[in-house]
């Protein structure tokens, strides 16, 4: 009878455990879909935050709110997987701003602290999702805003070295800020609040 016990518990644990990630999956991977354009990506995000639910939950790690601490492990997966690409973009060629300084990388522009606690981390909260939606701008797109808004380059000058007409550039451009409006608005209504 003894040995009957543990079974039964752990058959209820894993049917438990199977019910919430029947539960949690549809909303996380909607989550995740929303912020990832690749689907194999999102895919790999999702179930490396399921993973980690698993294993907490075996090693038997508090967990208050199930959904919430979902979405902020999905939103760190996310995170950490568009940085690590940031880091395998090409450098663009540089040129100085017109002042002659060097221009500032863009986290280390929007994540200057003013030492307000609040301001602190509604600007680190916006360079973690800039970086994360420069990174989900194609190519092209992402090249042309980072050149021209955080490097300086004139468009007259981008479309010298790459060959591409300044209209191409242009377009490119408005594409790549009407993307990252979009991405944006909700973290910037979130911040308003």
């Amino acid at each position: 009878m003894d040995a009957a016990f543990p079974l039964d518990r752990a058959h209820r644990d894993d049917a438990r455990l199977t019910a919430l990630l029947a539960r949690e999956r549809p909303r996380l991977t909607a989550f995740v879909r929303r912020r990832v354009a690749e689907l194999a990506d999102v895919e790999d995000i999702v179930q490396d935050t399921l993973a980690e639910l698993v294993a907490a939950e075996r090693l038997l790690e508090p967990i208050g709110q199930v959904a919430g601490w979902l979405l902020r492990v999905a939103r760190n997966r996310i995170v950490d997987r568009y940085r690590a690409r940031a880091r395998e973009l090409p450098a663009l060629p540089a040129e100085p701003a017109a002042s002659g300084e060097e221009a500032a990388a863009p986290l280390e522009r929007v994540a200057a602290s003013d030492g307000d606690p609040e301001a602190a981390y509604g600007r680190e909260a916006l360079g973690t999702e800039l970086l994360a939606a420069l990174a989900a701008l194609p190519a092209a797109q992402r090249e042309v805003f980072i050149a021209h808004e955080f490097e300086g380059i004139s468009f007259r000058a981008l479309a010298a070295a790459s060959g591409v007409p300044v209209s191409t550039l242009l377009g490119r451009k408005h594409a790549a800020v009407r993307a990252l409006r979009h991405r944006l608005r909700d973290l910037h209504a979130d911040l308003d609040h």
